[in-house]
């Protein structure tokens, strides 16, 4: 389901510069703009049911532009091993237009074996375009008319004069303007940009698929390292759910919008889309860089990655643990706002007052007697109970807890190492379902009358997950309890253990064992590094 703040809207009243740039830029979420640009004298002179094609030929010329050529159409991918771009002038593609609109109606077969006698390549044109074969393969993309970054690869500067910077981006330092033209239907694979993108239909429909850079993980970009690393590994009209399982979840967050003639779409930098283009469409589009980019200072780079990753590393912890993004909040999280050493204080707590005020602990103590449980507690002791005996050999529980982290055999360290999902840990799921309170009643029951099986749940039968949850539980129980209250839980909590050091190693060790995972996720779904989809484009 797409969140709100992410919706597409419609504006039929063209925002000013200074609206667009304080109020709809700023949320980097896409926007309609309609009849954006029907002021053009493009609009009406470009039109090729009204003689557009003519004008442009007569305006333009023989000039030399790039064309796409694609092995895969009508499906342009930007994988150059998908596509070749090859010279082309714009009088003889003009030409081919102009003979598929009069030919709308008749057999297409009939149609491309004239064109392969009629049609005339220059000299400055390769002699192996196979016009005969398929000529619907071209496609006119990203045709500068003006660059401002580049000024003398401007191949369509002529066609200036009948375009103007639409209304929204009058204060915006443009990077280039580019045309969009093809003869047959034409879809683009799914990508994203660099910059910020306003595309403005002159002629004809385009239909834009759109997905926010939060939906990465489930596009599989392809690797970073690679010539096309904007672009998505994934065929949309037939996923092969085998090597990308995740795209099953597409369809939750795409939004697809129709633009007509006059219409402009505001794209925003990162946004994953699709483009499906009518037959004879035109269209032209305006880039500039973003503040964000603009923004970032270079020698900060690698603190910015460091801060993305982790926060996206924290993200997947959630997702691991089944809990939604919005339990990133005070009681849940342990990194997003301000540092949490929580659990790790109250270990040297119980460590430093192991000795300290004797009555406070025993006192707290006799409050948690097992008559005195409720019901509810009394029954999730007993089935933690049940879980850690049944896990673990029986001789565990009574041998000595001395060098027992140094000591785990390899079989225990392989479990440890890979149980970081709580789909098939009963332990971690158990604890997963208990209120912070319980937690704090049924830890205290067990430390007074089980401290050899509280020893062993720690030390031998907690997992990644279970290291996490139970880390996060008492942070939840800080949140709901007194000072005084907490210090004397995590005395009596690590007074239990021979070694309390090394019952917070295990679950140091656990926490960050779990926290790797995250981030292997991390950089497989968002970097393109795919553990279960291939390494390399094979359109």
């Amino acid at each position: 389901m797409v969140e709100e703040n992410l919706r597409i809207h419609t504006f039929t009243e063209i925002p000013s510069p200074e609206i667009f740039s304080s109020q709809i830029e700023p949320k980097n979420v896409p926007a309609v703009f309609k009849g954006c640009i029907k002021n053009w004298k493009a609009f009406s002179k470009w039109n090729p049911s009204d003689g557009g094609l003519i004008y442009l030929q007569e305006r333009v010329g023989s000039v030399a532009v790039e064309a796409m050529l694609s092995r895969s159409a009508p499906v342009f991918y930007g994988d150059i091993r998908s596509h070749e771009r090859v010279p082309l002038s714009f009088s003889t593609f003009i030409r081919y237009c102009l003979g598929l609109l009069k030919n709308r109606d008749g057999r297409r077969d009939d149609f491309l074996e004239s064109q392969k006698h009629s049609l005339v390549v220059s000299d400055t044109e390769q002699t192996d375009l196979h016009f005969g074969e398929a000529p619907q393969q071209f496609y006119l993309a990203q045709v500068p008319i003006l660059n401002f970054e580049k000024k003398d690869h401007m191949q369509l500067e002529c066609l200036g004069e009948d375009i103007q910077t639409p209304v929204p981006l009058e204060t915006k330092s443009l990077s280039s303007v580019n045309l969009w033209m093809n003869s047959m239907k034409a879809r683009s694979s799914t990508h994203y940009d660099p910059h910020h993108n306003l595309l403005c239909i002159v002629s004809g429909c385009k239909e834009v698929t759109l997905w926010p850079p939060s939906a990465t993980p489930y596009l599989y970009p392809l690797p970073l390292y690679g010539e096309a690393s904007n672009h998505s590994s994934v065929t949309l009209e037939e996923p092969d759910l085998s090597l990308y399982p995740r795209a099953t979840c597409l369809s939750d967050f795409s939004q697809k919008v129709v633009l007509h003639a006059g219409d402009a779409l505001f794209i925003p930098e990162g946004w994953f889309h699709q483009v499906d283009s009518e037959v004879l469409t035109i269209a032209v589009n305006f880039w500039w860089r973003s503040m964000t980019i603009s923004g970032m200072l270079e020698h900060m780079d690698a603190y910015y990655l460091r801060r993305i990753l982790k926060r996206l590393t924290d993200k997947e912890m959630n997702k691991m643990l089944h809990f939604p993004s919005s339990s990133m909040d005070k009681t849940m999280t342990c990194t997003t706002s301000q540092p949490n050493n929580a659990y790790r204080d109250h270990v040297h707590q119980g460590i430093s007052t192991n000795c300290g005020d004797r009555s406070s602990k025993d006192e707290l103590k006799s409050k948690v007697m097992l008559q005195d449980l409720e019901p509810c507690a009394s029954q999730s002791l007993s089935e933690l109970i049940s879980l850690v005996h049944n896990r673990l050999n029986p001789s565990k529980l009574t041998e000595s807890t001395d060098n027992s982290s140094a000591g785990e055999n390899d079989e225990t360290n392989k479990r440890k190492e890979d149980s970081c999902s709580t789909s098939d840990d009963p332990v971690a799921n158990l604890i997963l379902t208990l209120h912070p309170l319980r937690i704090h009643s049924v830890f205290l029951a067990m430390a007074n009358h089980f401290p050899r099986t509280l020893e062993a749940l720690v030390l031998h039968a907690l997992t990644p997950v279970g290291s996490e949850i139970l880390t996060r539980k008492f942070e939840e129980m800080d949140q709901l309890i007194s000072g005084d209250n907490q210090n004397q839980f995590y005395q009596i909590f690590y007074g239990v253990f021979d070694d309390q050091s090394a019952a917070m190693d295990v679950l140091l060790n656990g926490k960050e064992l779990f926290a790797r995972q995250a981030f292997e996720n991390v950089l497989g779904q968002y970097l393109g590094n795919n553990p279960d989809g291939p390494k390399q484009q094979t359109k």
